[in-house]
């Protein structure tokens, strides 16, 4: 390929404080329209901005979570321009002076890891709702306050990216990392991630930038990717024909539908928005403590928590992934190997039985088998009270009726035959049961060895232990 895309992503999250921004408002998703509002959210004369001190906390937090230099001293200002769902015609934001600036991620790309800068993070309210007619005739749309005032950071990452799986990666990431450190739920299907898309190409070894074009209106990471994808093919397909001068710094929209980008207006420059200190809030002042204080709040996060995993619990770094994926799944897993202090075991049935059983890992804190539950089954393999078929028929259980495996375990009297005189007796009728099958052995055919050994386990019902009854019948075999 001779053109490498440039791509930048701007991310708008929502901080997950009880009330807004600048009023005592609930910011609960859900409500019925316009419930959530106040004289502040509408704009009436005479309100006056209040600032929400959590919502400064978990901008830090999140500032520090992505490595960034947090502002001793940053400032809002007014972002001035027009919309229905924007009852002040100001947007109250951050434009020269940011809280966070020069952070960074590191994706997994390839070639190796791959560090993408961020350049700032940015506090601003969000706007309201515009809820359009699904009446085409009556070409009528609506206004919805709620959202008006909800605490958002923006997220502006450097233009590091150089392709749609870079951005993907990097999204993954940065959703990671901030459910990690709980300042938002990053729910995209309610509004708490948007992400806005800047792509441009150049060709390889080019110094400069080409022109770039914004693109919104993405509503999954999936979308992101394809956005990115048909971006760098359009502007691709322009260049190569002669057209470069079609290539114009605009603000386009994804359709879903088609699958391809539409343009809706000329992309603004700062300039346009007129962007002043607003006069009714003062400079947001912070010293060295207040951001130490809440550096200790800070838990421990993916990249850390996977080495620690590795070194401490001598995982592989496929199964270390996995479990860190998410915060409460890796939670889960520490509990169980707390309480069984089978580390290895306790992954292999997490990541092979019970993540079959669940679609999203974030839900397993109402799993129906807790920590301590999984924990005392594991425990019942180990100390040999159940064999290892045997705990799979009891996990299927406990999914299904909620019971402990030590109850289910008594209640179908499901344990392990580990008295040699018995099971030796069982062995003894199966090689007498099974001439055939004996002198198959003898002459060499390995498999007959497992049909055995499965004639003795169902004579057992299962519950004999595999390993007397390997060694037994070997022995008696091989004589």
């Amino acid at each position: 390929m001779k053109y490498e895309p440039v791509i930048g992503l701007e991310v708008h999250v929502q901080l997950n404080t009880n009330t807004k921004l600048f009023c005592s408002c609930s910011t609960t998703f859900g409500a019925g329209p316009n419930t959530q509002t106040c004289p502040g959210c509408q704009a009436q004369p005479g309100t006056l901005p209040v600032f929400n001190k959590e919502v400064l906390k978990k901008g830090i937090l999140a500032g520090l979570a992505l490595n960034c230099k947090i502002s001793n001293h940053s400032k809002f200002d007014r972002k001035n321009y027009f919309y229905p769902d924007l009852p002040k015609a100001y947007q109250i934001s951050q434009y020269n002076m940011p809280l966070c600036k020069t952070g960074n991620i590191e994706i997994q790309t390839p070639t190796g890891m791959k560090q993408i800068g961020i350049n700032r993070i940015h506090l601003e309210e969000d706007a309201g709702k515009l809820i359009h007619s699904e009446v085409k005739s009556r070409n009528e749309s609506y206004v919805d306050l709620n959202r008006g005032g909800i605490p958002l950071a923006e997220i502006v990452s450097e233009p590091d990216m150089r392709s749609a799986d870079e951005a993907y990666e990097y999204l993954q990431n940065l959703k990671t990392i901030l459910k990690y450190a709980q300042v938002s739920d990053v729910n995209m299907e309610e509004g708490s991630l948007r992400c806005d898309v800047n792509v441009s190409i150049r060709e390889f070894g080019a110094p400069k930038f080409g022109e770039r074009v914004e693109v919104k209106n993405l509503n999954s990471f999936k979308a992101v990717k394809s956005a990115i994808n048909y971006e760098i093919e359009r502007q691709t397909e322009l260049v190569e024909s002669g057209k470069k001068a079609e290539i114009v710094q605009e603000t386009r929209l994804w359709d879903a539908d088609l699958c391809e980008t539409y343009s809706m207006r000329s992309k603004e420059d700062a300039t346009d928005y007129r962007y002043y200190p607003d006069p009714d809030l003062p400079p947001i002042i912070v010293d060295d403590n207040f951001i130490d204080q809440i550096r200790q709040t800070l838990p421990e996060l993916p990249k850390p928590k996977k080495a620690r995993f590795m070194e401490q619990y001598n995982l592989p770094e496929a199964d270390a992934n996995i479990l860190v994926s998410t915060r409460q799944l890796s939670e889960y897993y520490e509990q169980v190997v707390k309480l069984c202090e089978s580390p290895k075991r306790s992954a292999n049935w997490i990541l092979s039985e019970l993540l079959a059983k669940i679609s999203n890992p974030d839900d397993i804190e109402n799993y129906p088998i807790p920590a301590e539950n999984l924990a005392e089954l594991i425990k019942l393999v180990d100390d040999n009270t159940i064999n290892g078929k045997t705990a799979k028929q009891v996990f299927f259980e406990m999914c299904d009726t909620g019971s402990t495996a030590k109850e289910i375990v008594d209640k179908q009297g499901l344990k392990q035959v580990t008295d040699t005189g018995e099971i030796e007796s069982i062995v003894d009728k199966v090689i007498s049961a099974n001439p055939k099958s004996v002198e198959d052995f003898k002459n060499g055919k390995e498999k007959a060895l497992g049909f055995l050994v499965g004639q003795i386990m169902k004579e057992s019902r299962g519950k004999a232990n595999p390993q007397i009854v390997n060694e037994l019948l070997s022995s008696k075999l091989n004589k």
